[in-house]
């Protein structure tokens, strides 16, 4: 079923057909009409430009092309078009009637949860990687909003008609896991009152999590490594360390509702030579060049300031090489599009790893790069400081303790994920309209309650066929129409524009439209026709609330 933007696009379209069928212009000269919701009250429900972008084609001012297709665009009946007016020098605004409404809320009782679900991917292959977070300690709460951003994409894309898949890339390689090692090491031999044997690393991690870790080991292995040199035992220490704090890390993500199909070993580049295969590639194509017994990237051949070091003097490959490795094998595994989800302290590197997506011969735009901005977490009013590496951090699995997943969850896509994020734990936890995930369960709870008085008063819920929907014509009625209309046109733009916090800013206006709808209006109360009408408008919004909650990843709460 089409909804009422796609029926506005088809009329234009066919208004301009005419138009040019008529003064000789062919079909593929015709401008493509762009609709969008008009700034101010007053001036419609959608407008277009279009008559300005067919000036030159039409050989006259917009103001005049704009008359023409208004004469030539159907208005009431089933058109769903009250009227039609000419704005400024060609703007078109359109009002809907009422009838529009009543095709919305058809629609949505009848595709159900697949009430805003498009075809905007056409089936192609989308790789989501988020979080990655080293596996060096527990995840902090900036962790946990680049997991709902990706974690959220993911499902707006899948509903978007996009295959997705979501992968975590498991840093287990490099510098980092050798100092959590030494780190967890020193801290064996200190419980063991050792600890000028193995001196704790001047860049260590001081959490309490690695003493937790050192006697995770000296349960399971006892003294046996007092008596080893350091470096023998250290690759046991990185290894047992980094494998505790992955599944830490796999608990805490299931626990917030993120799971992820594949989790990929940044050993495995390593183990399948798939850098080498890499530096192949790339000399294949001139972007690789040897020098100075090292290979560099050629990336001033995209604009950057000088060449980059892909394979040291010394045969060390560079986190640059591994990354663009892990890239071409992504595409090797035939995704269409590629999307990280990264830390803002990351944004210098984007130019630099597109450049590599276009040497390995793909268009830049196949890699989208969403950047997570930091999050500021307030408890009493006072900033809560957070350093992996200092020890001194808010673990996700402490705030999701504290507040649930769900609160959690909503305060995250509150803002841009590139704007930095204010988390107020007391705010969270409250049950007040100023809590906005609690405004919106609310609405659905509301809905679901109404529906049980309903039953125990022995009213059934009305079928659609029998109910005069003439009869919702108050400003809060036709304002719950409006909000269950745009459900689609906001899920596709958050899906395209790769914007999860649209669905979160959707959910509390729909609230707001269905709490101002329920205080100003009776339902069980009211004659059974109307009664009738208002029942089938709370089935509708139960659905798109739902519909949205769920692709927050936000439980739909049936009482609170």
């Amino acid at each position: 079923m089409q909804d009422v933007r796609q029926k506005l696009e088809m009329h234009i379209a066919e208004a301009l057909r005419v138009l040019g069928e008529e003064r000789g212009v062919p079909v593929e000269s015709l401008p493509q009409a762009f609709l969008e919701r008009p700034r101010r009250e007053g001036q419609g429900n959608w407008a277009t430009n279009v008559a300005m972008q067919g000036s030159k084609i039409f050989k006259e001012s917009p103001r005049k092309v704009a008359e023409a297709l208004v004469e030539r665009i159907p208005t009431g009946g089933s058109s769903g078009i009250d009227k039609v007016e000419i704005a400024g020098p060609g703007f078109i605004n359109f009002f809907l009637s009422s009838a529009w409404g009543h095709q919305v809320l058809a629609r949505i009782l009848q595709e159900g949860e697949n009430y805003g679900r498009s075809d905007l991917g056409k089936g192609r292959k989308v790789q989501v990687e988020f979080v990655s977070a080293n596996p060096t300690g527990p995840l902090h709460v900036g962790h946990g909003r680049g997991a709902v951003v990706g974690d959220v994409t993911a499902a707006l894309l899948e509903y978007a008609g996009w295959q997705v898949e979501r992968e975590y890339y498991i840093n287990d390689a490099g510098l980092q896991m050798e100092i959590l090692g030494k780190s967890t090491q020193a801290r064996y031999f200190e419980l063991q009152g050792k600890e000028a044997l193995a001196p704790f690393p001047e860049n260590g991690y001081k959490g309490d999590y690695i003493y937790d870790l050192a006697r995770d080991v000296l349960e399971l292995e006892g003294d046996r490594f007092l008596s080893l040199p350091l470096e023998e035992s250290l690759e046991f220490f990185s290894t047992f360390a980094g494998d505790k704090v992955l599944k830490t890390i796999e608990r805490d993500l299931e626990d917030f509702g993120v799971r992820f199909d594949v989790w990929f070993s940044e050993k495995s580049l390593y183990e399948k030579n798939m850098v080498p295969s890499m530096i192949d590639h790339l000399k294949g194509r001139d972007y690789a060049y040897d020098q100075d017994g090292a290979v560099w990237f050629r990336s001033t051949s995209f604009k950057d300031e000088k060449d980059r070091v892909l394979i040291r003097s010394n045969g060390a490959p560079t986190y640059f090489a591994s990354d663009i490795a892990y890239h071409k094998n992504k595409y090797d595994r035939g995704f269409d599009l590629v999307i990280d989800v990264w830390g803002a302290d990351h944004h210098g590197y984007v130019p630099r790893m597109k450049s590599a997506v276009e040497a390995l011969g793909r268009d830049a735009e196949d890699l989208q790069i969403l950047l997570i901005q930091f999050v500021n977490l307030l408890r009493g009013g006072e900033p809560v400081a957070m350093s992996t590496r200092s020890g001194q951090f808010e673990t996700l699995e402490n705030v999701l303790r504290e507040v649930g997943v769900d609160a959690t969850r909503y305060f995250f896509l509150m803002r841009r994920c590139d704007s930095h994020l204010d988390f107020d734990l007391e705010l969270a936890k409250s049950a007040s309209r100023d809590n906005p995930v609690y405004y919106v369960q609310y609405a659905h709870a509301r809905i679901c309650s109404v529906f049980r008085e309903a039953l125990e008063r022995g009213v059934a819920l009305p079928d659609s066929s029998t109910c005069n929907l003439d009869l919702l014509d108050s400003p809060e009625e036709q304002e719950v129409f409006k909000q269950l209309g745009i459900f689609p046109e906001e899920v596709a733009k958050a899906a395209r524009d790769l914007e999860p916090h649209r669905v979160v800013f959707y959910l509390y206006d729909l609230a707001c439209a269905f709490h101002g709808f329920y205080n100003a209006h009776h339902i069980l109360g009211e004659a059974e026709e109307i009664r009738s009408s208002r029942l089938l408008l709370c089935q509708a919004v139960q659905v798109v609330l739902r519909n949205a909650l769920k692709l927050a990843g936000i439980a739909a709460p049936e009482q609170m």
